[in-house]
């Protein structure tokens, strides 16, 4: 196997090992819809990841700005040599998804890369938005062949949900980091502030800011699923991810939930599951 379907193979595997719930996800999906949502789900694992990977910001930044070069087509070689990029492109021009889409996304994520915290609740709706929700739309198009399929309103609101959810998940090791991604008014209204994040103090001003994101979450999800009738039938299953957000909401809803401890997760079975049945 080589070329393209080595490239396209290589993003799987990125997207299992990086990315579990969307790869478990993307498997529901028929071909070649399935291994165009495995090259972007792939990128998107390696854009977030990039903070992870280098030791300074600014390296980050280089690697976003070849990122940048590669999707404008001005490093024709260098992306046809990596695999994430060769088939991210490939799956672009097969499904007609709007370069800009995949560009805001990279711009979104310079976010990740300082400790700059998160200001308010519009700014993070903003960035699920853009790092989120245009996996969902570009999901869907794949789904409907490059055509127009409908529910942009839909796949907007499934972003936020989602990507609220991750954020809460992750909060264990953003703090540890250093990085607050709950709005900064949210936690002053509350009574509780960056510093008790950063320092993992799960104090009542921040407990209560977790269970208003909660709710927050859950309105866009039943947005979300209200606007399923938008899309198109055959582009439906973009939106299967969103089975997982109940799951995990649900869990850090119980008793014994310590937001500091323990990142929220679920067996794999339990996943597949709750896919199957948001699908």
């Amino acid at each position: 196997m080589g070329g393209l379907a080595a490239a396209y193979a290589a993003c799987a595997d990125d997207v299992k090992l990086f990315d579990r719930d969307r790869w478990l996800a993307d498997l529901l999906l028929p071909e070649p819809a399935r291994e165009a949502c495995f090259a972007l789900h792939a990128f998107s694992a390696e854009i977030a990841r990039v903070r992870e990977t280098v030791s300074q910001p600014s390296l980050g930044e280089i690697r976003y700005q070849w990122w940048r070069e590669a999707i404008e087509g001005a490093r024709p070689g260098e992306a046809s040599a990596n695999p994430a990029a060769a088939a991210l492109l490939d799956a672009a021009e097969r499904f007609r998804w709007p370069r800009q889409a995949l560009l805001a996304l990279i711009d979104a994520r310079v976010f990740d890369l300082y400790d700059d915290p998160m200001p308010d609740l519009a700014q993070l709706e903003g960035y699920c938005g853009e790092t989120v929700s245009a996996l969902f739309r570009l999901a869907s198009l794949a789904l409907a062949g490059g055509r127009d399929p409908g529910g942009a309103a839909a796949c907007g609101h499934a972003g936020v949900a989602y990507g609220i959810v991750g954020l809460l998940r992750a909060l264990p090791w953003h703090a540890a980091r250093g990085q607050c991604y709950l709005p900064l008014d949210m936690l002053a209204r509350h009574g509780a502030s960056r510093e008790d994040v950063v320092a993992g103090r799960a104090a009542p001003g921040l407990l209560a800011t977790l269970a208003e994101l909660r709710a927050i979450a859950r309105k866009h999800l039943g947005h979300a699923r209200a606007g399923l009738t938008d899309i198109r039938r055959d582009a439906r299953l973009a939106l299967a991810p969103l089975g997982l957000v109940p799951l995990y909401l649900e869990a850090m809803e119980r008793a014994h939930y310590a937001p500091f401890a323990t990142v929220v997760d679920a067996p794999q079975w339990r996943k597949q599951w709750a896919l199957w049945r948001g699908a």
